[in-house]
């Protein structure tokens, strides 16, 4: 029921030693423009419904179904939020759940743990975020993933931001990783070619993509300074929370190309300020709609950063009885609200298989 792509051994050692162990979920939420753009994202069927995604998968993750929500799931182009997968888990495994703001534009209606931190501007502006707020929320991020470290065994941390595969290719072609045509997206089929421009022109306005190569960014540019250009405030959180974490416990980074993009920060960020973590103690987990999406190249991505453990829940919904699930066995969707971490923590922690996953996320789907 797991996975294993890239960097197999670590990978496989880090499932050994937290197989049967107690995880928190730390889920750390962002807004970013960027997914404002129209056809960006399939996370809500229009722009103004991605304005509010975050909030209400929030607040299903929180609650789980009620009867009058403050912010009902936004409807999609087809399938179903990734929600039902992570909040099927967390509540019937009885996992703690922590919700971070990192930058809304929305209030949220659930207690969550407000980071300081602002909603990014459209990356194509090359001024996404301030550099401030970017070193706020990396010291927040710091203090957070020691704190919740000290309780658990290991933190799940995923992530709700419209729009961030393709500020996670901004910040991966600015670290100088080729991830053009290699990133995913909510789309069947991922908008290779959308994404490369719109990344394209948040590096040209910020002053960073070369006059000789289309390719690669220089290598001497400080992380902090381009998650402030083209970035999204959960990027530097997660990479601040991860980094303190892998000091006392493990990390699972739940996510597909986001959570990647993530690890290339953690490495950069470490590497620039010198700061102290443990590269054994960090995964990246998502889902196999991502690991083997035919439209993009996931294990291809994680290959081309290189130390990174890629792992993958076999969760299918090919058998399910609800076409909302049946979704995501066409391209739909695919990941997000830590969904894939999840899944993989159900067989961890309690040695779930194929059918009593499947059960649990039907329940829930049910009861809506």
């Amino acid at each position: 029921m797991i996975h294993t792509y890239t960097q197999i051994q670590q990978g496989r050692r880090w499932l050994e030693r937290y197989r049967g162990r107690s995880p928190a979920f730390a889920c750390v939420l962002g807004f970013t423009e960027t997914g404002l753009i129209p056809g960006i994202s399939a996370a809500g069927a229009t722009p103004d419904d991605r304005r509010y995604t975050a909030v209400a998968d929030a607040e299903f993750l929180y609650n789980g179904p009620v009867a009058q929500p403050d912010y009902p799931l936004p409807p999609l182009t087809a399938g179903a939020s990734p929600v039902f997968i992570s909040r099927a888990v967390v509540e019937a495994l009885d996992i703690p759940i922590y919700l971070l703001n990192a930058g809304l534009s929305v209030k949220l209606t659930v207690p969550a743990i407000d980071l300081g931190g602002t909603p990014a501007r459209c990356l194509t502006t090359g001024s996404a975020l301030e550099l401030s707020t970017v070193k706020l929320l990396l010291e927040q991020g710091l203090e957070w993933g020691q704190r919740l470290a000290k309780d658990f065994d290991y933190l799940i941390i995923g992530e709700c931001v419209v729009g961030g595969t393709t500020t996670a290719l901004a910040v991966l072609t600015g670290l100088g990783i080729q991830a053009a045509g290699k990133v995913n997206s909510s789309h069947p089929n991922c908008n290779h070619g959308q994404k490369a421009a719109v990344v394209q022109a948040g590096l040209q306005r910020a002053g960073f993509w070369p006059e000789d190569s289309l390719t690669s960014i220089h290598s001497s540019l400080d992380p902090l300074q381009l998650v402030a250009a083209v970035g999204d405030p959960m990027q530097i959180a997660v990479a601040g929370m991860a980094i303190a974490a892998s000091r006392t416990a493990g990390v699972l980074l739940a996510g597909g190309t986001q959570m990647l993009a993530v690890y290339a920060l953690i490495e950069s960020i470490a590497r620039q300020y010198a700061l102290k973590w443990r590269s054994e103690e960090i995964v990246v987990g998502t889902t196999r709609w991502v690991a083997e999406d035919p439209t993009g190249d996931t294990v291809g991505l994680a290959k081309a950063i290189g130390s990174v453990p890629l792992l993958a829940t076999g969760l299918t919904f090919a058998a399910s009885g609800y076409g909302v699930l049946q979704a995501y066995e066409q391209g739909y969707v695919k990941e997000g609200m830590g969904a894939g971490g999840c899944a993989i923590a159900a067989h961890l922690y309690q040695g779930w298989n194929q059918t009593q996953l499947l059960n649990a996320i039907e329940a829930l789907v049910g009861r809506c």
